[in-house]
C-alpha cells in the first residue's frame, strides 16, 4: 500500500514536472516571432501581415511634402536634420513590428528568434538570403558592429540598450546571441528592432559626422536614388530586393518610387498638393479638412479623402515647458500658463471646434488615467511617493476648461492667483517676480509652421494681459534641431507618440538621465523618482492588470506635472491622396500609421 502511494506520488510529481518544464522547453526553442506577453498571434506559416494585401500589384509612385529641410541622410546620429521616414524606409532590422498587435515582432532579417524563459538572453539567426543592396550578404559581423556603433557613437536613443548588454557574440555562421545584464523582459524585443548597417561602408569614416555625401547601403527594399540637398529626396524600390518572399514583407513596399518634397511653409506645401505636384497629404487640421479640400482635383474625384481610425494612445502634442530654467521650474507658473491658454477659443478659431483636446498622455486607450482619485493598484503604486507628488496626482487632475469667449476671464483670474502664490505681483502693468524682474520667456518655433504661429499669436495676447513678456522665435530646421537637442529653449512645440506597449523607451522620455544628457526625449527636464518607479513597474509587470495599473499611475504623474500645454488629439488620420493610391480594408490597431508611412499602400490604375 505504501509503495503504491509512493508510486502514485512519483507519477504526480513527474506530471507536475512535465507541465512546469514544457513551457520552458517551448520558450527556449527558435521561433518565427516574439511577443511582450504570451505568444505571437500569427502562426509560423503565416502568409502575410493581416493588414497587408499579399496580392497588391507593384508599381506606381507616391509623393508627399514636408515643411523644413534636411542636411543629412543618417537618421542614426544626433547631428543634422534627417527626413524622419528614412528610419523605416531605408533600413531594416532583425525583426519587424506588427502594427496589428500591441508589441509583437516577426522575423525579417532573422529567420528565427530564441530566448530563455526569463529573457536574460536572446539569439537571432540570420536568413541565408539576406543581402545588402550592393549584393553582399548580411553577416553576424554587420550585426555586432551595428549594435556596438549605435550604442556608443549613435543617437542617444540607442545607448540605453547598449548599457544593458553584457555580451554580444556570434554563436554560429548566422547566429548572434545577446546577453543582458539586468532582468528586463522587453530588452529581447528592443534588440530585435535595431537597424542593421553595413560595417564595410563605414570603415575609416566618422559615423557620427556623416552628411549628404554618404548614401546608405542597406538591406531595405528601397534605395536612395536622387538627392536635391534640402529640397527633395527620392527612394526607388530595389528590383533585386532579397526579402520579397519573406512573409513579413508580402504585400508591403509595393510602390516603385517614394518621393519627399520639402517646402518653406505649410501653405506652400498645400498649394503644391492642390496643383498635383504631390499625390498624398496628411491633414492635421479638422476645419481645413472639412472646408478647404474642395479644389478641382478633389471635386473631379482625382483626389480622395480617407479618414483612417486608430486605437492608439493620444500621446502628447502641445507646447512643452522647460523645467531646467526659470520661470518654468515652478509648477505654479506652469499651471498658470495652462490656465491662460484659451484652448476652447483657439480650437473654435482654427478648427471650428472639431478636434477634441488631449486629456492625458495615454488618453484614447485603456492605459489612460481614470477620472477622480486613484484607486486599487494605481493608488497602491503611487502611495509611497504621495508626499512628493504634485496636486492632482492622487486626487485627480483635469485640464481647465474655458467658456469659449476670447477673454477667458475665469481662467485668467485663476492664472493670476497661481502667479501670486508663486511670488509674482503686477506693478505698472507688468508681472514682476521675486527677483524684481518682469516675467518673460521665449517660445521657440520651427519656421514655416503657420498653425503654431497662429496659436501663439492668440496665446501671446492673453499673456500680455497678464503682464508677461513673450518673445516668439522662428528658426530654421538646423538651428531648431540643435537648440532642442541641447534643451536651449523656454517653451516649444513638441509631439510625443506613445503606444499600447510602453516600455524601456519611457525612460528616454521621463528619466532623470535626460535632464542633462543632450539628445534625449525628456525635453521638459523632469526629474521625478515616482515616474521612474512607474516605468520600472511597467517593465516588471507579469500580468495585463499590473501593466495597465502601472501605465495609469504613470499617466497621473505626467499630466499632474503640468509640463505641457496640450493641444488637439487626432482620433483619425485624415489623408488626401490620388485615387490610384489604395490601402487595405483591414486596418491595424495603429491605423493612423497608414497615414504616416506608405508601406502597405499600392498603386492601381482605374
Amino acid at each position: 500500500m505504501r509503495s503504491l502511494f509512493f508510486a502514485r506520488r512519483l507519477r504526480l510529481l513527474a506530471l507536475i514536472f512535465a507541465v512546469c518544464v514544457m513551457p520552458v522547453q517551448l520558450a527556449s526553442q527558435p521561433s518565427h516571432g516574439i511577443a511582450m506577453y504570451g505568444a505571437p498571434a500569427l502562426p509560423h506559416d503565416f502568409v502575410s501581415l493581416p493588414y497587408a494585401n499579399p496580392d497588391a500589384p507593384k508599381g506606381g509612385r507616391i509623393s508627399f511634402g514636408e515643411v523644413g529641410s534636411f542636411d543629412s541622410l543618417n537618421p542614426h546620429i544626433r547631428k543634422g536634420s534627417v527626413p524622419w521616414q528614412l528610419r523605416s524606409l531605408a533600413y531594416e532590422s532583425l525583426m519587424g513590428r506588427s502594427y496589428g498587435e500591441p508589441f509583437t515582432l516577426y522575423g525579417l532579417l532573422a529567420e528565427s528568434v530564441e530566448t530563455d524563459p526569463n529573457r536574460t538572453w536572446v539569439e537571432f539567426t540570420l536568413r541565408k538570403e539576406a543581402t545588402f543592396s550592393d549584393g553582399s550578404p548580411v553577416t553576424t559581423q554587420d550585426v555586432i558592429w551595428s549594435y556596438e556603433t549605435l550604442g556608443t557613437v549613435g543617437h542617444p536613443r540607442y545607448r540605453g540598450l547598449w548599457a544593458k548588454i553584457e555580451a554580444i557574440e556570434a554563436t554560429g555562421p548566422r547566429s548572434v546571441r545577446i546577453t543582458f545584464n539586468e532582468a528586463n523582459r522587453e530588452l529581447a524585443l528592443i534588440a530585435g528592432l535595431r537597424p542593421i548597417l553595413k560595417k564595410a561602408q563605414w570603415q575609416g569614416k566618422d559615423f557620427a559626422n556623416s552628411t549628404l555625401d554618404e548614401i546608405p547601403i542597406s538591406s531595405s527594399p528601397y534605395v536612395i536614388s536622387d538627392v536635391d540637398p534640402g529640397r527633395s529626396l527620392t527612394l526607388r524600390r530595389n528590383p533585386e530586393y532579397w526579402g520579397k518572399n519573406v512573409p513579413f514583407r508580402r504585400g508591403t513596399m509595393n510602390l516603385d518610387e517614394i518621393r519627399m518634397e520639402f517646402y518653406g511653409d505649410s501653405a506652400v506645401l498645400f498649394e503644391a498638393f492642390k496643383a498635383g505636384e504631390l499625390n498624398m497629404m496628411r491633414e492635421n487640421n479638422a476645419e481645413k479638412w472639412e472646408t478647404q479640400y474642395n479644389f478641382p482635383a478633389a471635386e473631379r474625384g482625382d483626389v480622395i479623402k480617407s479618414a483612417i481610425p486608430h486605437q492608439r494612445p493620444t500621446g502628447m502634442t502641445g507646447f512643452v515647458m522647460n523645467t531646467r530654467r526659470a520661470p518654468f521650474d515652478d509648477w505654479r507658473v506652469r499651471d498658470a500658463m495652462i490656465h491662460a491658454f484659451n484652448f476652447e477659443f483657439i480650437n473654435d478659431t482654427l478648427t471650428g471646434g472639431r478636434q477634441p483636446r488631449i486629456s492625458s498622455y495615454f488618453s484614447n486607450s485603456v492605459l489612460g488615467l481614470q477620472e477622480g482619485p486613484a484607486t486599487g493598484k494605481v493608488a497602491e503604486l503611487l502611495a509611497p511617493y504621495a508626499p512628493d507628488l504634485l496636486p492632482g496626482a492622487m486626487n485627480g487632475y483635469t485640464l481647465p476648461v474655458a467658456d469659449g469667449s476670447a477673454r477667458n476671464r475665469k481662467n485668467i483670474r485663476a492664472a493670476m492667483k497661481l502667479l501670486q502664490d508663486a511670488g509674482y505681483s503686477v506693478q505698472d502693468g507688468k508681472m514682476i517676480g521675486p527677483d524684481g524682474k518682469q516675467l518673460s520667456f521665449e517660445v521657440l518655433l520651427r519656421q514655416g509652421n503657420q498653425e503654431n504661429q497662429a496659436i501663439m499669436d492668440i496665446y501671446g495676447q492673453a499673456l500680455e494681459r497678464l503682464g508677461i513678456a513673450v518673445q516668439i522665435s522662428a528658426t530654421d530646421d538646423a538651428q531648431y534641431t540643435e537648440r532642442t537637442a541641447t534643451y536651449d529653449f523656454d517653451m516649444t512645440y513638441y509631439r510625443i507618440g506613445l503606444s499600447l506597449s510602453p516600455g524601456n523607451e519611457q525612460m528616454l522620455y521621463w528619466g532623470r538621465e535626460g535632464v542633462d544628457t543632450p539628445g534625449r526625449r525628456n525635453w521638459m527636464g523632469m526629474d521625478v523618482p515616482a515616474a521612474e518607479a512607474m516605468v520600472d513597474a511597467i517593465l516588471g509587470a507579469t500580468s495585463q492588470e499590473d501593466f495597465i495599473a502601472a501605465s495609469r499611475a504613470l499617466d497621473r504623474i505626467l499630466i499632474s506635472g503640468r509640463y505641457f500645454i496640450p493641444l488637439y488629439q487626432w482620433p483619425y488620420s485624415n489623408v488626401a491622396h490620388a485615387k490610384e493610391l489604395r490601402f487595405p480594408e483591414t486596418l491595424p490597431i495603429y491605423g493612423d500609421w497608414l497615414g504616416f508611412l506608405p508601406e502597405v499602400w499600392w498603386w492601381q490604375d482605374n
